[in-house]
C-alpha cells in the first residue's frame, strides 16, 4: 500500500485480465483491506451500470458505441473469473463505491487507429522493449512460454503476490516512457485516482492490469503534466450498456487486449480450487460417455495419475491444461483426436452464454426481440442448435417470420439450411447467438422500434437504392414474403417493376426470375398475399423468351456455361408456374416453344444445344433426340463441340443412357471412333460430365457398355430357362395361376 499526501492509503492490485488466480486473490485482498472506494480499469461512462452487475449472469460485456457510427464500437468482456468482475461484486455487496478509471470511451472511440506500435502496447507488448513484459519475466525465470510462467507463479498459487508483481513490473518498465494512447490512458487513471483522494476516501483499491501498476504507485507526476496530456482530445457521444457474451468470444476477443484461449478451463479453476485436476478429468469422462464412448472410473484414475506425473516431471506446482489434455488424450480418448476435439470444444472453450436483465439499458429493438424470444420459446444459445419448423403450425410460422426478419436486418442468429422434409411447408434452421448481434440491433435501431417494423423499413430502403441489382430486388421480394412484411411489398414491387422494364440484359432477367417464382409460390403455401406478382412474373418470362434467341448467339465456352446455369434455373422456375385459367398459353408451354425454336439453330454452342435437346426430350417435346445426337456426333463435327454437346445433354443425369440403348450406342460409337489425340483433347470434358453422375449410374452405364460389347443378344443369353423354371413356378403359385 502506498500513502498519498493527506494520509490516503492506496492499494494497487496488478492482475491478469481473466485470470482465475488473480480473481480469487483480489476478492481475498479486498476482504482484508476493506476499502471505502474501488477503482477498476474500464470506461468511466459505465459507472451507472455497475449497480446492475449482481443481477447479470457472466460472461457479459460492456458495449460502448457511437450512435449512427456502427464501426465505432468496443467491448469490455467480464467472466466470473475476471478479477475486475469479482471487485465489482465485492463493492456492490459491501456498499462500496465502484468506479471505472480508464480513458473514457468518448475519447477512445473518437481516436483514429493507432500505429502498430501502440496497438502492440494495448495488447501487452511494450514499445521500445524487445518482448512483452510477461514474456520478459518468463524468460528471466527460464520459461519459453509466458502463459505457463504466469500460471505457475500466479494462477496456480493459493494467493497472488501483488507486491512481487509490482516490483517485477517496475523493473521491466525501468526507463520506459509511455507514449500515445498508453500515456493518455495512464494519465486518466491517475486523474481519477486524484479525484477519489480529493473526495475524501481514505482507503482506495485500484484493480488494473499488472503492466500499469508502476504508473499508479510511488510518487505520481504533477497533475498539470497529466492534464496537458489529456488536453484537446477528440470526443464523440458514446453510449454504453451491458450485453451477453460467450466463452467462445472471450477466447478470441477482449477489449482489455487480453483474450484467452481456454475460458472453460479458467472457469473450472476458479470454481473448483480444491482437486481441480480430478474434477476436470471426471467431467471430461462424463462428456465422452454422453457421446457413447466407453470411459470407466479406472480410466479417470489413471489419467489423473498421469497428469500429476507429467506436472512433476516438468517441475510445475500443479498440472495445467497441457498436462490434463495429454492425459485425456492418452487414457480417456485412447489417442483419438476427434474425442480430444470434443473435450476442447465442450470444456476447454465452453458453450456458456451470459444473460442480462430487463433492467439493462436497451434500444426498443433489442427489447422487442427479447419479448419475441420469450413468446416463441427461442432461447439464445452460444452453440449451434438445429430446429425444424413446420410452417403449417402457427408457432413455427411465427418463428420463421422472426428469423427471416432478423436476416433482413443483418442479424444472422439463424442460418437456413436444407429441409429434411419434402415440400415447401418445412424449414430447417441452425441457431447460434453471437455478441455482435446486439451491436447489429443497436445499429438498426433507427429503422423502427419493433423487429417487424425495422425489417419493413430496411426492405423499403433497399428497394429505393438505385444501386440494387434486379436479381437483388427479386430476392428482396422473396425475403419480404418469407418474413411476412406485407407493408413493404408495394414499394419493393414498384421498384422491381420499374427496374425490370428498363433492364435490357436477358441474363439479368433470367437471374431474377427464379426468386420471383419462389415468392409467387410462397404467397400460396404460406397464406401470404402476393398480389401483383403474377403479372410481373409473366412479363419477365415473356421478355426472357423474346431475348433468349439473341442471347445464345456467338458464345464462347465460359459464356455458354454461364448462360446454361440461367437456362436451368428458369426451367426449374417455370415448372412451378401453373396456367391461370384465362385461356392464354401456360408459362411452361411458352418457354418450351422458345427453346424448341432456338434448339434448331445451327449456330448454337454445343453445350447449349445439348442441354436444350435434353430439356425438350424430358418434357416430351422431341421424338428425334437420337437423330439429333447422331448429327452432333457425326464424323464431320469437331470433337470438342461433340463433347460439349454430350456434356450439355447429360447434365440432367446419366440414367437416360441406361434405359435408351440407341443413345448409349451413339455415345459409345463416337468415343471409340476418336483418335488417341482427339480423345485426349476431349477427356477433361468427358471426365467432368461422367464424374457428375452418381456412382450407381456410372456402374449401370459401364455394365450396359460391357454387355453390349460382348456381341451377343443379352435378352436371349442372360436367362437359363431350365434353372429359372422353379422360380417361375413359385411366382405363378403365389399369383394363383398354373404354369402353362
Amino acid at each position: 500500500m502506498s500513502i498519498l499526501p493527506g494520509g490516503t492509503g492506496v492499494s494497487v492490485l496488478g492482475v491478469r485480465h481473466h485470470g482465475p488466480g488473480s480473481a480469487r486473490a483480489v476478492r481475498q485482498e479486498l476482504e482484508r483491506l476493506r476499502p471505502d472506494a474501488i477503482l477498476i480499469e474500464g470506461p468511466p461512462e459505465a459507472d451507472p451500470l455497475v449497480a446492475l452487475a449482481p443481477e447479470l449472469e457472466p460472461p457479459v460485456a460492456l458495449l460502448a458505441h457511437v450512435p449512427g457510427a456502427p464501426a465505432r464500437a468496443a467491448f469490455w468482456p467480464f467472466a466470473a473469473f475476471s478479477p475486475e468482475w469479482q471487485a465489482i461484486l465485492y463493492g456492490t455487496a459491501a456498499g462500496v463505491p465502484v468506479r471505472f478509471c480508464d480513458l473514457p470511451a468518448a475519447h477512445s472511440l473518437a481516436e483514429d487507429e493507432e500505429s502498430d506500435e501502440e496497438e502492440d502496447a494495448e495488447r501487452g507488448a511494450t514499445p521500445g522493449l524487445r518482448a512483452d513484459p510477461i514474456g520478459s519475466l518468463a524468460a528471466a525465470a527460464g520459461y519459453d512460454d509466458p502463459e505457463r510462467w504466469w500460471e505457475d507463479v500466479v494462477e496456480h498459487r493459493g494467493d497472488t503476490p501483488f507486491e512481487v508483481i509490482a516490483e517485477a513490473m517496475a523493473a521491466v518498465r525501468e526507463g520506459y516512457e509511455p507514449e500515445g494512447r498508453e500515456a493518455r490512458r495512464e494519465a486518466y487513471m491517475r486523474k481519477t485516482l486524484r479525484a477519489a483522494v480529493k473526495q475524501g476516501y481514505g482507503r482506495i483499491a485500484v484493480i488494473c492490469g499488472a503492466w500499469h501498476v508502476p504508473a499508479l504507485t510511488g510518487p505520481l507526476p504533477p497533475a498539470a503534466k497529466d492534464n496537458a496530456i489529456l488536453r484537446g482530445l477528440p470526443k464523440v457521444k458514446a453510449e454504453l450498456t451491458w450485453v451477453p457474451w460467450t466463452y467462445g468470444r472471450l477466447a478470441s476477443w477482449s477489449g482489455y487486449g487480453a483474450g484467452i484461449t481456454s475460458p472453460g478451463w479458467y472457469h473450472h479453476l476458479f470454481g473448483a480450487p480444491d482437486r481441480p485436476v480430478e474434477r476436470w478429468l471426471t467431467a471430461a469422462a462424463a462428456v465422452l460417455r454422453d457421446e457413447g464412448l466407453p470411459v470407466s472410473s479406472a480410466h479417470v484414475i489413471e489419467s489423473v495419475r498421469l497428469a500429476h506425473t507429467l506436472a512433476a516431471l516438468r517441475g510445475r506446482p500443479l498440472a495445467g491444461l497441457g498436462e490434463v489434455t495429454e492425459a485425456a488424450r492418452a487414457v480417456l480418448c485412447e489417442g483419438d483426436d476427434l474425442a480430444v476435439e470434443l473435450i476442447q470444444r465442450r470444456m476447454v472453450v465452453g458453450d456458456r452464454l451470459g444473460q442480462v436483465t430487463d433492467g439493462t439499458p436497451m434500444v426498443p429493438l433489442q427489447r422487442d426481440l427479447r419479448d419475441q424470444q420469450r413468446r416463441l420459446r427461442l432461447k439464445p444459445e452460444a452453440l449451434d442448435r438445429e430446429i425444424d419448423l413446420d410452417l403449417r403450425k402457427p408457432l413455427d410460422l411465427d418463428r420463421s417470420h422472426l428469423l427471416h426478419r432478423l436476416g433482413l436486418l443483418g442479424v444472422g442468429w439463424g442460418t437456413l439450411g436444407e429441409s429434411r422434409g419434402k415440400g415447401t411447408f418445412r424449414e430447417t434452421w441452425t441457431l447460434r447467438w453471437r455478441p455482435e448481434h446486439d451491436l447489429a440491433l443497436i445499429e438498426q435501431a433507427a429503422l423502427g422500434t419493433t423487429v417487424a417494423g425495422a425489417a419493413a423499413q430496411r426492405a423499403a430502403d433497399l428497394a429505393a437504392t438505385d444501386r440494387t441489382a434486379l436479381a437483388d430486388l427479386t430476392s428482396l421480394v422473396e425475403q419480404c414474403l418469407l418474413a411476412d412484411l406485407p407493408q413493404a411489398l408495394p414499394e419493393v414491387l414498384a421498384a422491381l417493376s420499374a427496374r425490370a422494364a428498363l433492364d435490357t440484359d436477358v441474363t439479368h432477367l433470367m437471374a431474377a426470375l427464379p426468386a420471383m417464382v419462389r415468392a409467387h409460390r410462397y404467397g400460396d403455401v404460406r397464406g401470404t398475399s402476393a398480389e401483383g406478382l403474377t403479372a410481373i412474373v409473366r412479363s419477365m418470362l415473356e421478355r426472357i423468351c423474346v431475348g433468349l434467341p439473341v442471347a445464345v448467339t456467338g458464345l464462347d465456352d465460359d459464356a455458354a456455361a454461364g448462360l446454361l446455369k440461367h437456362v436451368d434455373a428458369v426451367q426449374a422456375a417455370v415448372a412451378l408456374l401453373e396456367t391461370d385459367g384465362t385461356g392464354e398459353a401456360s408459362p411452361r408451354s411458352r418457354w418450351l416453344v422458345t427453346l424448341r425454336g432456338v434448339s434448331d439453330r445451327p449456330d448454337l454452342h454445343g453445350l447449349i444445344e445439348g442441354r436444350l435437346t435434353r430439356i425438350l426430350l424430358d418434357a416430351g417435346e422431341l421424338d428425334d433426340a437420337g437423330d439429333r445426337m447422331a448429327r452432333a456426333m457425326s464424323r464431320g463435327q469437331v470433337p470438342a463441340r461433340a463433347a460439349a454437346w454430350v456434356e450439355g445433354f447429360l447434365a440432367g443425369g446419366g440414367l437416360l443412357l441406361v434405359h435408351d440403348p440407341r443413345l448409349l450406342s451413339l455415345v459409345d460409337g463416337w468415343l471409340t471412333g476418336l483418335s488417341g489425340e482427339q480423345f485426349t483433347d476431349v477427356l477433361p470434358l468427358l471426365r467432368r460430365t461422367f464424374g457428375g453422375f452418381a456412382a450407381p449410374e456410372r456402374r449401370a452405364i459401364g455394365e450396359r457398355v460391357r454387355s453390349a460389347g460382348s456381341g451377343g443378344r443379352q435378352g436371349e443369353h442372360d436367362v437359363d430357362e431350365r434353372r429359372a423354371a422353379a422360380a417361375v413356378a413359385t411366382v405363378l403359385a403365389i399369383l394363383g395361376k398354373e404354369a402353362g
